[in-house]
Formats: structure tokens, sequence, C-alpha cells
């Protein structure tokens, strides 16, 4: 079998990118393939070119050798590429973020078909989305959380506030009325008679805002349990009913009466929202794009009152 010229395009990109991950990203590869291409080279020229350290993979000597050796062809045949193939309609970038499927909904679910590249959405936990972001899986994160890899940069661009809410009919006077008491047993006691939504997979809101106001864990549990936060959002603003929520995601409806905000605790529960990125990115247009969408729907009523988003 012959010599791929693939291979050697594709060795060139990770001797520069120092991974593999980095490699697949700028040939727009997926990273099975960029193995593969290294194996196949190896195989072929029958040396080892790379050593794996910690987080990065280092040329051998004989690695060093063949970079020496073909990068300046390689550059002249992309500039040929360029040259006799200026009027090829460009391929779409395709980029991945990382963000809780409420954020989703509430802020870039309207703007996807507008968007001029591919964009691949991925929901899960923020740790597990920092971890991603690090190794390249993904180009961009909405998180209330940082993570201290050198490889990462978190630019906080908005805040949100973590708010008692109820459907817009229920008389809430009463509970003011304790409230402006500090008589808080009673306040609690009010509260525990009422009906109250939940979300299946994240109950956290709810009895962090309990325990930080009533100084114990909350010993009743919600009597609706609902897919996610924008489910309870609905619920309430058609139903009966309290819940604990970011008052970003409910910001139309208390502004239209369906919901009301009934109480911001005290102490007030507020996050700063971060854009994660990588340091190094080929992407840097394309988020940028997507980082203004963002600051434009958070723009307004959220920054006035330094409210936001997901814990």
């Amino acid at each position: 079998m012959g010599l791929n010229l693939e291979w050697l395009r594709t060795f060139k990109s990770i001797y520069e990118q120092g991974s593999l991950t980095g490699a697949a990203q700028e040939l727009f590869i997926s990273q099975p393939g960029v193995s593969l291409h290294l194996n196949s080279l190896e195989a072929y020229t029958g040396y080892k070119l790379f050593d794996r350290s910690a987080k990065k993979l280092v040329p051998t000597e004989r690695g060093k050798v063949i970079y020496n050796f073909i990068e300046e062809p390689l550059l002249k045949l992309e500039s040929a590429e360029q040259l006799f193939h200026k009027s090829t309609k460009a391929g779409r970038a395709t980029i991945s973020i990382g963000m809780c499927f409420e954020t989703f909904q509430y802020t870039l679910e309207k703007y996807i078909a507008t968007l001029p590249f591919n964009v691949i959405i991925k929901f899960g936990d923020y740790p597990q989305m920092i971890n991603d972001l690090d190794k390249g899986l993904l180009d961009l994160i909405i998180t209330p959380q940082k993570g201290d890899q050198k490889n990462l940069e978190f630019k906080p661009f908005s805040k949100e506030r973590i708010v008692l809410v109820a459907d817009g009919k229920t008389d809430v006077k009463p509970l003011h009325t304790l409230l402006k008491k500090k008589d808080m047993k009673a306040a609690e006691n009010w509260l525990r008679e009422q009906l109250w939504y939940s979300t299946a997979a994240d109950m956290e809101h709810l009895k962090r805002f309990w325990q930080l106001n009533f100084r114990h864990h909350m010993d009743f549990k919600p009597n609706y349990i609902v897919p996610n936060i924008c489910s309870i959002v609905r619920c309430l603003s058609g139903g009966t009913g309290f819940s604990v929520v970011p008052d970003f995601l409910c910001t139309q409806e208390i502004e239209s009466g369906a919901m009301k905000l009934v109480w911001e605790g005290e102490p007030a529960i507020e996050n700063t929202l971060y854009f994660g990125t990588r340091k190094k990115t080929m992407y840097a247009g394309e988020i940028d794009q997507v980082q203004q969408i963002f600051t434009g729907e958070f723009r307004g009523p959220l920054l006035v009152n330094s409210n936001a988003r997901r814990n």
C-alpha cells in the first residue's frame, strides 16, 4: 500500500495542534479518523511518531524529522488548493455547545435556523460540560460554574436569581404579612399547605431555597413532578401553585400577570453566568455570534434586576 497524502496532512495537524482532538477540529474529521491516519502512517514508516504525555502528544525524533521534511511541501499544496478552488463554496463549520435544557429553550432555540453554521447542543451536568470543553468535545458552554483548567477561560455575562413564584391568581398577602412580621415558622407552615411543583431531574433550587430561608431541610414532597422548569412555568401560567425557579425563565409571564414573583428570599440566591471557551479555538467567529445572542437575550430586566440562570 502506498503513502497516502491525507496521512501526512493529518500528521502535520497533530504535530501543530499537539492532540488528536485539536487535529480533528482543524481538519473537520472525527477523532477516530485522525487516529486511523496516524496509525497507518506509523505502520507505513515503521516508526513511532509521537509519545503521549499527560495532556499532549509529543513528537519523537523521527516525528520531528518527518515534519521538517513535509511542512513546506504541504504548505505549497494547501496554497495551490486555495488558488485553484477559490470559487468552491466553503463547507459549513460545526460547533458544539453545552447548556441546560431550559437555557436552550429560553434563549437559543428560536435563533437556530438563522445561524450560518451547524450547531450541536448537548445537555448535562456542568462538571461534565467543563470536562468536555477541556477535551475539545464542546466549543462553548453556558454555565454558573467555573473550572480551573489552564486551557479554558470563563467570561461572566449575566446573573440569575433563584426566586419563589406562584400563579397569577393566588392571594399571597398572608405570606407577605408573616414575612413582614419575621414570623418564619408561620410563613413556612403557610407555604407547606400550598400546591408545589418541581422537576424530576433536579429539586436543588427548592431544597436550597428552603434550607437558606427556614434553616432546615424541606420535609415535604412537591405535589407535581414535571419534566423540566419550562413545564413548571407553563403549568403555573394556567393553573395554581408555587415553585422555586430561576427568575429569567418566567420574566414574560410575570410581566403579563400570568405568574407573580412572590419572594426573593433572605438572603437572595444569585448565580453568575459565564461563557466557557477554550483559549485557542478555530471557531472564534461562530462562538462570538452565539454569545451575542445570549447577551442580547439577557439584557434588559435580567441585568437591571441582577437576575439570571441555573445552579
